[in-house]
């Protein structure tokens, strides 16, 4: 849809993209009703299965789209406007190390508030920087 095609745009700005270097997974793999947001009993019966997909895919880094990964996969109650543009620290089980984990705006929100494109900006801009710090 809009977004992804707006998400694809957003990656290829800063050299990535889903078919060579990218790996996109999603919390609830499927849209609630309604498009209303997922319910806490849908958030925990999905999480096992998007934190064992990062475990085997092995990424580099993580960037964290939204407020529904951001919360979920960093534990916390914090919303989005405060998480956005501050690297975090993501840790499971399966994991020998940490992986570096950055939020930003879900590309819906950008859409919505398009004056907070600058701020997604400099987090695509921070997320290059990391990957190429470590990937040499």
């Amino acid at each position: 849809g809009v977004s992804g095609q707006l998400l694809d745009r957003m990656l290829g700005f800063i050299g990535l993209d889903r078919a060579t270097n990218v790996y996109i997974a999603n919390v609830i793999p499927w849209r609630p009703p309604a498009n209303r947001p997922p319910t806490q009993a849908e958030i925990a019966a999905c999480e096992p299965f998007i934190r064992r997909q990062i475990e085997l895919a092995r990424p580099k880094v993580l960037l964290f789209v939204g407020n529904i990964s951001t919360k979920t996969l960093l534990g916390t109650t914090e919303g989005i406007i405060k998480m956005r543009g501050k690297w975090r620290d993501y840790t499971s089980p399966g994991l020998v190390e940490t992986l570096p984990a950055l939020p930003t705006f879900h590309p819906a929100y950008l859409l919505r508030s398009p004056s907070q494109k600058r701020e997604s900006w400099r987090d695509l801009l921070s997320l290059r920087a990391k990957l190429k710090s470590v990937t040499g």
